[in-house]
């Protein structure tokens, strides 16, 4: 049997985390990156460079690879659909990422009847406060596309804060929605195939910080009729939206109810615990999905997971500088994404299993702390508790 090669769009620490688990299964991985010292570009058996926005370089990229999956959603959904037309198989393809558009994502999903807070599309800042008018300030302006970490999601406490953030974002399409209260914020990772296998990993309970994700514990703290229907409707979304691969399926636990906050077509931060917590990871799974192969287990491997992120900060040190520190740490497992540091930015994570939440956290925090030189103090160490 000849071995397959997958291809991935960008060349992130998804893009690096993907092509680590598929040598395991002695599958090939091309990336095709835009710059050489991106973070997959070391990981991957073939590196192409290119700008994936070129129709002719993707296309050719696509034709050398038995399968085209990617590592972020900046992609053109109507050039993966021409990819597609083309005879190359493109998981999760150009149907599926238009719902990396908040715009798209709301309204499609409302219609198949899924719960998403209230919205509107907004073209100017009288749109906004039109919405406010309804449903009371604060409210949250999001960028329909290319918002991550934090970017292009605004709370805006009042008409003057909704004209300056129009004015700020006069290019781009928005979507406004009120400032939910909510309980906790949650995630569900699916992995399906194109011939419908499905399966699901425990529920995740995620930690944000100005809308960064800083930390992620497994099971989230829930009762069990809750975390079933969360994975229930997460399930419901993969089936009805024709995923493949990976998706995420970011939740709010709200007092009126689960919503969904955002999808996201590919592997997720808040599956990283999976790659020492989890019996199959959902880098691995991911590859088995879009070569439709058969899923492995999700079991958890110990009574919880904790995962924090290593973020630049001001001033802040490169971490493979403090890595020995943070390796003394016994029980902690570290990942490097091999990018340089600037404020905000994620540079890795550190996953830890114990017996419970507060244990697994303990350990994560600590070498995360490492990382970060003897001053740091983690925004999750001032915050919320274990």
């Amino acid at each position: 049997m000849r071995r397959a090669t997958v291809g991935i769009v960008g060349a992130g620490q998804l893009a690096r985390m993907t092509a680590q688990a598929a040598i395991s299964l002695a599958v090939d991985t091309r990336v095709l990156a835009k710059d050489p010292s991106d973070s997959a570009c070391l990981a991957a058996s073939i590196l192409e460079l290119g700008d994936p926005d070129d129709a002719e370089v993707l296309t050719r990229f696509a034709r050398g690879c038995d399968v085209l999956t990617l590592d972020h959603e900046l992609v053109q959904p109507a050039l993966l659909v021409e990819i597609e037309r083309g005879g190359c198989h493109v998981r999760p393809g150009g149907d599926v990422l238009r719902f990396a558009d908040k715009a798209h994502q709301r309204s499609c999903l409302q219609e198949m009847g899924f719960p998403v807070p209230p919205f509107a599309r907004a073209e100017s800042a009288l749109d906004v406060i039109a919405f406010a008018a309804v449903h009371g300030w604060p409210v949250v302006v999001k960028t329909a596309t290319g918002g991550y970490d934090g970017r292009g999601v605004f709370v805006v406490e009042d008409p003057a804060a909704a004209r300056r953030v129009a004015s700020e974002l006069a290019s781009r399409a928005l979507v406004v929605e009120p400032l939910l209260e909510i309980d906790c914020e949650l995630a569900v990772v699916v992995a399906r195939r194109p011939s419908g296998e499905v399966v699901t990993y425990p529920v995740v309970e995620t930690f944000q910080d100005d809308g960064i994700c800083l930390e992620t514990v497994v099971p989230a703290m829930l009762e069990p009729a809750l975390s079933a229907m969360a994975t229930d409707l997460a399930v419901r979304v993969a089936n009805a939206i024709g995923a493949t691969g990976v998706l995420a399926v970011e939740l709010f636990a709200t007092p009126h109810g689960l919503m969904i906050n955002e999808l996201a077509p590919r592997p997720h931060n808040s599956g990283h615990w999976t790659i020492e917590g989890a019996t199959t990871s959902q880098f691995e799974n991911h590859i088995r999905a879009i070569l439709d192969w058969p899923l492995g287990a999700t079991t958890l491997m110990a009574n919880s997971a904790a995962t924090v992120n290593v973020l630049g900060g001001v001033g802040s040190v490169d971490p493979v500088a403090l890595l020995p520190a943070a390796l003394a740490v016994r029980g902690a497992s570290i990942h490097l994404y091999g990018k340089s540091a600037r404020p905000g930015r994620k540079l890795g994570h550190v996953t830890a299993l114990g017996s419970d939440r507060g244990a697994a956290l303990t350990l994560a925090r600590t070498a995360a702390a490492a990382l970060k030189g003897p001053r740091s103090l983690s925004t999750s160490e001032e915050g919320h508790g274990i």
